[in-house]
């Protein structure tokens, strides 16, 4: 009876509003693969209009940040809900008129991917905003739970609603999922901590400050990063590795089947399970990713492959919501959004490197040798910080982060003290 979705009616709220908008956002990616390619017939289009998303994230995502501390997280997250709003709408249009101009597309994309860049900050700052310390992680679970069960059913969704009506009512579906996610948010109040006003540089120093004052934090960013670039090189090479070595399309599917299975078993875990030692747990988790690759450079049988990669993506599925619940216990809510903005930084600018290197590796030296390279990079940068120290005492009791006892001799300092700026925790650029 103490979990937030029975007693908090904010957090009830805003878990609707967030899980209608999680719903919509999986039935798009296939609605717009086939969109496009039914409007122009190239790949290059399609690699255009999702560049025209991706860019733009990227390059605002610490402006977004900076924004989201500045600012009430629940105003600049209803903002961006009406701006998404509007450009999936005015894609379904497109679409459903007949006549779709691929400039058009290209233009909503990017509005839209620069919205996104604002509001996938403010989600830790809704979370805290509106619910206990004792309750975060009940919260986080319950919102990782469902973002498992959109990727394992939004597919099918997808499909369905493609072949019944068309890609465009996919768009117009998205649209009226953030409308209605924007209403929910106006319903709510969210609690903010102002911050002082300062220059632009200073506030993006200032959250960067935090991150690299943290062993445990910029150590495991490092160890995200290189699993989101070894995520691109799977997914790069793995359909045909899959449709040439280990049976046909269908074993692709059934691996991306057992991989949305496996991250709602792990999300499902995640909510149950209280490490001790909860971002060391969570980092070894990620780590086991190494295993579908490795199996995949080794040409090991398709039954090897299908359950190595759930395996991994459960690890992933356990992962989210405790590292959620672990930085919101330790950074200060007024930095909150400019350190997660980081986060994403680092996680979504992996990938485009592995999608660029993976198939020239594979042309230079066989589709084996940068699978083994992802292997081996994602094992040691996930595996290789149970060697820091704040991985190792890092812990959460009851919503509060603390340190486990220090070897003797060395000084205990709490997770939200900042390294003392003459002795930086980790280099400037991890």
């Amino acid at each position: 009876m103490s979990h937030p979705l029975l007693r908090n009616p904010s957090f009830r709220v805003l878990f609707a509003g967030r899980s209608l908008s999680l719903i919509g956002d999986a039935v798009v990616p296939a609605a717009l693969a086939l969109a496009v390619l039914r409007a122009t017939g190239s790949t290059s289009a399609l690699a255009l209009v999702l560049g025209c998303a991706m860019v733009p994230r990227l390059l605002l995502l610490p402006l977004g940040g900076v924004v989201g501390d500045r600012f009430n997280a629940r105003t600049v997250a209803l903002t961006t809900d009406l701006v998404r709003c509007a450009t999936q709408l005015f894609v379904g249009i497109q679409l459903l008129g007949g006549n779709p101009q691929l400039w058009h597309i290209a233009i909503a994309e990017v509005l839209g991917g620069a919205a996104s860049a604002f509001a996938m900050p403010t989600l830790p700052s809704l979370i805290t905003g509106t619910v206990t310390e004792k309750e975060r992680h009940a919260a986080n679970s319950a919102l990782g739970v469902v973002k498992s069960g959109t990727q394992l059913g939004g597919p099918a969704l997808a499909g369905l609603l493609i072949w019944a009506a068309g890609p465009g009512w996919a768009f117009v579906l998205d649209a009226a999922s953030f409308a209605v996610s924007a209403a929910l948010l106006a319903a709510i109040r969210v609690r903010h901590v102002p911050v002082p006003r300062r220059r632009l540089r200073e506030d993006l120093v200032e959250g960067w400050r935090e991150v690299r004052s943290r062993d445990w934090y910029w150590t495991s960013l490092v160890g995200h990063a290189a699993w989101n670039g070894a995520a691109a090189v799977l997914m790069t090479l793995g359909p045909a590795l899959a449709v040439d070595e280990l049976g046909g399309e269908g074993v692709w599917v059934a691996i991306l089947q057992a991989g949305a299975i496996g991250l709602l078993v792990g999300s499902l875990l995640a909510g149950r399970a209280r490490p001790r030692r909860p971002v060391l747990v969570a980092n070894l988790g990620l780590a086991t990713y190494a295993l579908p690759l490795a199996l995949l450079a080794a040409e090991a049988p398709a039954p090897a492959v299908i359950g190595a990669y759930g395996v991994a993506q459960a690890g992933l599925g356990f992962l989210n919501p405790v590292w959620q619940t672990s930085v919101q216990a330790a950074i200060p809510e007024g930095v909150l959004a400019r350190v997660t903005s980081y986060d994403w930084l680092l996680s979504l600018g992996a990938m485009p490197l592995g999608y660029v290197l993976a198939p020239l590796a594979a042309n230079a030296w066989g589709a084996g040798t940068p699978l083994w390279v992802s292997a081996v990079v994602v094992a040691v940068a996930c595996a290789g910080t149970a060697a820091v120290p704040g991985v190792r005492r890092f812990t959460v009791r009851d919503g509060v982060a603390d340190t486990l006892p220090a070897p003797a001799g060395s000084r205990r300092r709490s997770p939200q003290e900042p390294a003392p700026r003459h002795t930086p925790a980790g280099p400037e650029s991890p």
